[in-house]
């Protein structure tokens, strides 16, 4: 009666050993290297905390049970959350040890010889049965040949043995050390560099200091001393669009009159899309512009409660933009307005829309509401939209909510006091402000990944023989990988340039594979 055997179990060491050699596997990088990939697609779907901390509790706010799940597992901050972290080290562990070892065994093939001449050379994928009326000093021929054609060659007693290729495998290993260096340089760029966006009005100055950034995301790394001091004022900013029949209202000029102020000494500079402004370390890039209203709110007590310029957001093509104007201090009550403004206003059936992208015939619609003061709590709150809790809407004598209009320089008095002025408009652009320093590491890694890779797709390992024997002269050829052509080319190009004559040819698929 014969007894099952339990299944050996691997000790500590071989555990571990088999573990390592499944993580330092090509095949692991490059899933680790796909995942990677895939587990950066919510970062670009999803809002991001550091960047839009509002957007990220009005989406948990409208979407409660989703939301609270994203949230568990770091959806809402990707490229901190631990998962992430985790593939990263674990793809750069993994190119790592699949370098170390394929380095030595490139160095050792770079010292050592070309192989032996095999027994049977006719039994290759490629052959070719030779004469010669001198074979004496065939082979003395052979070495200056094949040294000519780029192949090292070996001597020996009846034969010579000749292989090139050798840039092929450095190819591979260029390819992966400039992987691990792009992984460096985007980890440095990720701990050490920093990116914020800031909207100015035209006539307004922005310093580059935490306290003035809209939006501010740094690395771990970061620390504010990093910030290079600057000042940037916007003069001007100047924007065509196309007003003839084709393509009307397309953009044609974006062009921000800029100057600069950094180390005591003022410079005047143009900014454009793509022609960023270089200060220091930093890069101050044009993402954006729109339109803000100048308006004074003036309260019941006739004391002005707000006066400046609102920012408001283009909706559209023809930059309808939307916003809102906030006048917490307005007493008795605080005073708020749902804005909307039309740069170039037609009146439609539902109150009016813009028909053009540039400012020809500006309206200003507005709702107004009213409401109790509100007890500052420290929570942010989006500038751009009006939260109607706890306000009231201004009505009018028959009870209907109040809309009105205004256009530049009028003003509305509001029902029970108060009043809203419309002075002008001016145009705002969206500044960002990065610096990444690791990015000039990431650039020479990625030239440097595709010089490796095309020495690794078009460099061919390649080994030849020949020998002199009793029988006859035998020239044979072995390519060391799959897919390539040309080799039997090559081994008549041999047998010609050393005036040899072929007898007959064999391949893969010829019978003489059969003989002894």
């Amino acid at each position: 009666m014969s007894t099952r055997q339990a299944p050996a179990r691997l000790r500590g060491s071989e555990a571990m050993r088999f573990l390592w050699t499944q993580l330092t596997a090509m095949r692991t990088a490059l899933v680790l290297l796909f995942a990677l990939a895939l587990g950066a697609i919510p970062g670009s779907l999803l809002p991001q905390r550091p960047t839009s901390p509002v957007r990220v509790r009005e989406f948990i706010a409208d979407n409660p049970q989703l939301g609270g799940f994203y949230d568990a597992i770091g959806m809402f901050d990707v490229y901190a959350s631990p998962w992430f972290a985790a593939i990263y080290m674990l793809l750069f562990v993994s190119l790592v040890g699949c370098i170390i070892p394929r380095t030595g065994v490139y160095l050792r093939a770079l010292r050592s010889q070309p192989p032996n001449t095999p027994r049977n050379l006719r039994r290759l994928p490629a052959h070719l049965a030779l004469t010669a009326d001198q074979p004496d000093g065939v082979l003395d021929a052979a070495e200056k040949v094949l040294a000519k054609r780029r192949f090292r060659v070996r001597r020996l007693d009846d034969s010579v043995s000749a292989e090139r290729g050798y840039l092929r495998e450095l190819g591979n290993l260029v390819f992966h050390i400039s992987l691990v260096f792009l992984l460096c340089g985007l980890a440095w760029g990720a701990l050490f560099g920093y990116k914020g966006s800031v909207a100015v009005v035209e006539g307004s100055s922005f310093s580059n200091t935490l306290t003035q950034f809209d939006d501010f995301t740094a690395g771990g790394a970061f620390k504010a001393q990093q910030l290079v001091p600057f000042t940037v004022k916007l003069n001007s900013f100047e924007a065509k669009f196309e007003t003839g029949p084709v393509q009307r209202g397309a953009a044609r000029v974006f062009r921000a009159d800029t100057t600069t102020t950094m180390d005591g000494v003022e410079t005047h500079q143009i900014l454009e899309v793509n022609h960023p402004l270089v200060l220091g370390d930093s890069t101050v890039h044009l993402v954006g512009h729109g339109y803000a209203v100048n308006v004074t709110v003036k309260d019941p007590q006739g004391n002005v409660a707000f006066d400046g310029p609102v920012i408001l957001l283009p909706q559209d093509g023809n930059f309808l933009s939307v916003g809102a104007v906030k006048a917490p201090y307005a007493r008795p009550e605080r005073l708020a307005f749902e804005a909307l403004f039309l740069p170039t206003f037609v009146d439609t059936d539902t109150g009016g829309t813009s028909v053009f992208p540039d400012a020809l015939n500006p309206r200003l619609l507005l709702n107004a509401w009213h409401g109790p003061p509100k007890e500052a709590t420290g929570a942010p709150e989006n500038v751009y939209s009006l939260d109607t809790t706890g306000l009231t809407q201004f009505t009018n004598a028959d009870g209907s909510k109040l809309r009105f209009t205004l256009r530049p320089g009028e003003v509305f008095d509001l029902p029970g006091g108060g009043s809203i002025q419309f002075h002008d408009w001016k145009r705002w652009v969206s500044l960002q402000v990065s610096s990444t320093p690791g990015l000039w590491l990431v650039f020479v890694s990625v030239l440097v990944a595709v010089a490796g890779l095309c020495l690794s797709l078009f460099i061919r390992p390649r080994r030849v023989w020949l020998r002199v024997g009793d029988a006859g002269i035998d020239l044979a050829g072995l390519d060391r990988t799959e897919g390539r052509g040309g080799l039997d080319d090559e081994l008549r190009l041999i047998a010609d340039e050393l005036g040899l004559a072929p007898i007959e040819v064999g391949d893969a698929g010829s019978t003489q594979k059969g003989e002894p």
